[in-house]
C-alpha cells in the first residue's frame, strides 16, 4: 500500500463543577471538581553538568482548569519541555510543588496521555494493535478497549486505515494513531510535546483543526508545547509564554476566540492577531517560529 494522504477531518457544553444539574454532589465531589486539573507552584528545576550547574526553570507557577487547552510557547531551551515531564511526574522539581487534580504528583502518574513529536509506532503492529498496546501494557480489560479504540478510530477519521502498518500511513496518519493512543484509557490530562513539528505545512493545519475537534468532543485538559505561534492561538483558551532560560512565565495571554473555531476564519480575525502579535511582542521576531 503506498502512503496515505491525510483529509481534514463541539465541546458540548459543560458544567465546570462536574455535578449534573439540579443535583447537588457531596462536598468531596464539589471540592475535587474545583480544584485545577494542573498545578503548578512556584516550581524550579537545577542541575548539574560536568561544567556547570544550570537552572532550566525557576518560579514557575501556572493553573489549568478541568477541561481547559493551554499552549506554551517560548525559545528552545527555555524548559517547555521540562514542564511536562514534571507534570507527567518523568522529573521532580528542585523546589515547589506539581499536582494534578489537587493530588501532588511523586513520581510516574498513569492517569495522563503523553503525546510527542514523533508517533514512536511499533513497526510490526498494525494501527490498532499500536493503539491497543496502551491497553496491553496498563492491563485493561480487553473487549473495553477494543470498544474504545474502535471509538477514537473512527473519531480521527483513521476508518479503513486501522490494519495498516506505519509505514503504509502518512506522518499526519501515524500522528492520528499516537494520539489514540495517548487517548486510549481516557487520561483527565493529556500532555503533548511538539505533536506535529516534525508535519509538513498542510498537513499540520489539518491536525490542528482535527486536536481542536477532538478535545472539544472529549473534554480533555491539554497541555501543549510548541514553536508555533499561530498553532498555540488556534489551539488554546490561553497560551503561556515562557522566557529564555532560566524558564519563566512572562505573561499569560487569554485567546478571545470562540470555542468552536473554523480554521480560516480564526486566522483572520482580529482576535487572532490581537494574540499573535502580542506574543510575538515578547518573544520577539526572532524567538518563535511560524
Amino acid at each position: 500500500m503506498g502512503t496515505v494522504n491525510d483529509t481534514a477531518l463541539n465541546k458540548s457544553g459543560r458544567n465546570e463543577s462536574g455535578v449534573a444539574p439540579g443535583k447537588s454532589g457531596a462536598p468531596s465531589d464539589r471540592a475535587a471538581a474545583t480544584e485545577p486539573a494542573v498545578r503548578l507552584a512556584d516550581v524550579a528545576v537545577r542541575f548539574r553538568t560536568k561544567r556547570k550547574d544550570v537552572t532550566a526553570l525557576s518560579e514557575v507557577s501556572l493553573d489549568v482548569a478541568r477541561g481547559e487547552f493551554v499552549a506554551i510557547v517560548g525559545p528552545s531551551g527555555c524548559g517547555k519541555s521540562t514542564l511536562l515531564k514534571l507534570v507527567a511526574g518523568l522529573l521532580a522539581p528542585s523546589a515547589g510543588e506539581v499536582a494534578l487534580g489537587g493530588e501532588p504528583v511523586r513520581g510516574p502518574r498513569r492517569d495522563i496521555g503523553f503525546v510527542f513529536q514523533r508517533a514512536a509506532l511499533l513497526d510490526w503492529r498494525s494501527a490498532r494493535r499500536n493503539i491497543l498496546l496502551q491497553a496491553e501494557m496498563r492491563g485493561l480489560p480487553a473487549a473495553g478497549a477494543r470498544a474504545r479504540a474502535d471509538e477514537l478510530i473512527r473519531m480521527t477519521g483513521l476508518d479503513g486505515f486501522e490494519d495498516a502498518y506505519p509505514h503504509e500511513l502518512s506522518g499526519g496518519m501515524q500522528q492520528r494513531v499516537a494520539l489514540c493512543r495517548a487517548l486510549l484509557h481516557e487520561p483527565p490530562v493529556l500532555l503533548m510535546d511538539e505533536p506535529f513539528g516534525a508535519l509538513d505545512a498542510l498537513t499540520r493545519e489539518q491536525m490542528n483543526v482535527e486536536l481542536h475537534r477532538i478535545w472539544r468532543e472529549t473534554d480533555t485538559t491539554v497541555l501543549l508545547v510548541t514553536h508555533s505561534i499561530p498553532e498555540a492561538v488556534y489551539l488554546a483558551d490561553r497560551v503561556v509564554v515562557m522566557s529564555p532560560r532560566p524558564g519563566t512565565v512572562t505573561e499569560v495571554i487569554e485567546v478571545a476566540l470562540p470555542r468552536e473555531r473554523e480554521y480560516a476564519a480564526t486566522l483572520a480575525s482580529a482576535g487572532f492577531r490581537s494574540a499573535t502579535g502580542r506574543i510575538r511582542e515578547l518573544l520577539g521576531a526572532a524567538g518563535a517560529h511560524d
